[in-house]
């Protein structure tokens, strides 16, 4: 017999959470089921043993998005899930970069927590949800973890900051996106995208999300009261202090080199004391395991040590680098570095540098997002690439990770909010960043190569933007901020965000907070030596490249758009598609049927070729009107007159009568099969059988016969056609039999 699930709730934000567990996945270490509206998320958290060979907490979050959630059957050949999606990587992120720092250092065991959708309701996402099923299922799994955890969305609505705001308002009207972790002492982790918002509100929504979060843990609290395991113990691993000791009297050796210029250089020079220390710490020790044993305990100890001076280095006031705590490194910019491509930058701050590149396509080239959510297209994204070689290693060559994956989407999310909409340019751009040198901050060095990259390439930006990397070190009550920190500040710093924006405001930011309780005043320093920071960067790259190109690349497509009568889209695509793709061949372009009401657009790399395709297009979709004059090519000629196209795969009728002024004799007395005339509309029926007339184009012609040549067309069939002279009466006996 199944038990009954214990189960918690509580209204938080006008919206009910509920937490139960005790029914589902009974053998994990913890399992929960969160639901919020009608959106539900399993998760699971389970040990097992530690690998003796190991000196990480192999901890794995897992997060997935399965399509029954939302009613689908998945897309493919298989009909099942694959690997995971973006966004289902970036969830992985969330629940990871959350929970990690809350293990106790030195614990090994492993630790998997994995979660997925049971239900979409469509307003409510379950990214958060499954985060915070993630931390209960953590929580009352008896798992040595510090504390316990909430998280909440927070979207800025028509300029009201709101908790749990639905899908549909967060992409259709939303100023701010913002996704939190933490705990009761403090925030943990941010990740959020925005439309220019200035820092004093940013920080408003961050207070907000931190007041919902203690509502959050105040649930789960309860859910651990009544479902809880018993806290496992655990142990750290014993220290050996006097071998502690031994290091860190190689204090000032390490603090006289670590200041040494370059990233490499000053690696080799600690390295170097390093192994002087190694090998007087293990000198006469002649048995194998204890000497491997003592060595890794040695370079645990110096790490520490390396740490521990570059700290103190930072607070002293001067960073390893010998920058002050505000000061940008050098920044270089190589505009339109590969010629071809669309638009490309080398863009290099420090030791950090990306070559970046925009490429302009078509809607074709539109990324097409299927999963529980509505499918929508992505006419703007950003690929992200952090080869080995970028900071000097080799490594197994594989496709892009997690935390390519979640660089990336940083990057384009803070550019997002100033690409044009696509009637103003209609293009899709792809931006890829390849970190070709790295010491820290490679992802804002990618929202500022997209930028430039961008400008170039002829994209109309609603505002230029840069971003920056921040760190924080607190300890005996000094605090140091420092901008565009470097890899080892990040390492050893207590807090790094990265902070992307115009002069106006902030479009992405991303926070990581290894210490408790941030305060409003701390975070707002920050924030503005971040915005200072981000100013100085802005002004270089305008320097470089002061404003976008006035045209896109010669090598890009060129692209026209326009909009025929509705009712004209399948005359445009022909049966089976024949009239569209015989345009495409002959214009050497491509065509897009934007929507149902007519919008289509023309892309194609020679200019001349797209507007002509144009023309024709607009020519084909024209409705004639009687009266308006066309130059046409004589498709056909019978007894009775020709058939003159006077729009692609429109034909009008000229009688022979209306051919020339006076007697014809014979319709090719006057054109043959592929010569051009001039004629005029003078009639179209209620079939759309259009009637021309070269006649009436003539100097000094009178008003065109179509009524008198249309009289007696039966007499026509009876002639034959003989060409026998006759007078005017009988001339006008010899109309056609009738049309096509």
């Amino acid at each position: 017999m199944t038990p009954n699930p214990i189960r918690v709730e509580a209204e938080i934000a006008g919206k009910r959470l509920t937490l139960e567990t005790g029914q589902v996945a009974r053998q994990a270490g913890g399992s929960v089921i969160a639901k919020l509206g009608d959106t539900m998320v399993f998760a699971a958290a389970t040990a097992g043993k530690a690998r003796e060979d190991i000196d990480f907490f192999p901890l794995v979050c897992d997060y997935r998005e399965k399509t029954e959630a939302a009613g689908k059957i998945p897309g493919g050949f298989f009909k099942r899930e694959g690997r995971p999606t973006t966004k289902e990587i970036l969830t992985m992120r969330l629940t990871d970069r959350s929970i990690r720092p809350m293990f106790p250092d030195g614990y090994k065991d492993e630790v998997q927590v994995m979660s997925h959708a049971l239900a979409y309701d469509g307003h409510n996402n379950p990214d958060v949800l499954a985060m915070i099923a993630a931390f209960a299922a953590v929580r009352i799994s008896g798992l040595p973890f510090e504390t316990t955890m909430g998280a909440v969305r927070v979207g800025q609505i028509d300029g009201k900051l709101v908790v749990w705001p639905d899908d549909e308002q967060r992409r259709d009207g939303a100023k701010l996106d913002l996704v939190v972790s933490g705990h009761k002492d403090g925030i943990a982790m941010v990740e959020s995208s925005a439309l220019e918002i200035p820092e004093e509100e940013m920080i408003d929504a961050l207070e907000l999300a931190h007041q919902t979060i203690l509502e959050v843990v105040a649930l789960v609290d309860e859910l651990v009261a009544k479902a809880g395991k018993p806290a496992q113990e655990f142990t750290a691993p014993a220290v050996d202090e006097a071998l502690k000791a031994e290091v860190f009297e190689y204090k000032d050796k390490v603090k006289a080199v670590i200041r040494t210029a370059g990233k490499h250089e000053r690696d080799v020079a600690v390295r170097e004391v390093r192994t002087a220390a190694l090998a007087a710490l293990t000198a006469g020790i002649g048995d194998e395991k204890a000497l491997s044993k003592k060595t890794k305990a040695a370079k645990d100890f110096f790490r520490q040590l390396a740490k521990q001076v570059e700290r103190e280095c930072i607070l002293e006031g001067t960073r390893v680098d010998n920058r002050k705590w505000d000061e940008i490194r050098e920044i270089t910019i190589v505009p339109n570095f590969v010629p071809r491509q669309h638009g490309s930058v080398l863009f290099t701050r420090g030791e950090t540098q990306a070559l970046v590149s925009t490429t302009l396509g078509t809607p074709d080239d539109e990324a097409i997002i299927d999963g529980i959510e509505t499918e929508y297209r992505k006419s703007f994204y950003l690929h992200y690439n952090f080869p080995a070689y970028s900071v000097g290693e080799t490594r197994r060559i594989m496709g892009p990770g997690r935390r390519e994956i979640g660089h990336g989407m940083l990057a384009e999310r803070a550019l997002t909010a100033v690409i044009p909409p696509k009637d103003k340019f209609p293009y899709t751009i792809r931006i890829v960043s390849d970190i070709t040198e790295s010491n820290g901050s490679s992802s804002m060095a990618s929202v500022c190569g997209g930028c430039l990259s961008m400008m170039l390439a002829g994209v109309p930006l609603g505002q230029p933007i840069a971003g920056i990397a921040m760190g924080l070190v607190q300890e005996d009550g000094k605090t140091a901020i420092l901008s565009d920190i470097l890899g080892s500040e990040d390492h050893s710093g207590d807090m790094d965000f990265k902070v992307a924006g115009s002069g106006i405001g902030i479009t992405a930011l991303q926070m990581d907070i290894k210490i408790k309780g941030v305060s409003r005043e701390l975070l707002s320093a920050a924030l503005n030596q971040a915005r200072e920071g981000r100013i100085h960067i802005l002004r270089k790259m305008l320097e470089a490249v002061p404003q976008p190109s006035p045209d896109v690349s010669q090598y890009a497509p060129r692209m026209e758009q326009i909009s025929i009568p509705a009712e004209k889209i399948g005359f445009l695509i022909g049966p089976g598609g024949r009239n569209i793709k015989a345009m495409q061949t002959e214009y050497k372009v491509r065509i897009a049927i934007l929507d149902d009401d007519g919008n289509v657009q023309v892309s194609g790399v020679d200019a001349a070729g797209v507007k002509a395709c144009i023309d024709a297009i607009q020519a084909s979709c024209e409705t004639p009107k009687i009266g308006t004059r066309y130059t046409g090519t004589v498709r056909s000629v019978r007894d009775f007159g020709a058939f003159i196209e006077i729009l692609p795969g429109v034909e009008g009728l000229c009688h022979i009568s209306e051919l020339a002024e006076g007697y014809v004799g014979q319709v090719t007395d006057v054109v043959n099969v592929g010569d051009e005339i001039e004629v005029v509309i003078i009639n179209v029926d209620d079939r759309g059988k259009v009637k021309v007339s070269h006649k009436a184009t003539l100097e000094g012609a009178g008003s065109p016969s179509e009524g008198g040549g249309d009289r007696d067309r039966g007499r026509d069939r009876d002639r034959g056609g003989s060409g026998r002279p006759s007078g005017g009466g009988r001339g006008r006996e010899r109309t056609g039999a009738g049309e096509r």
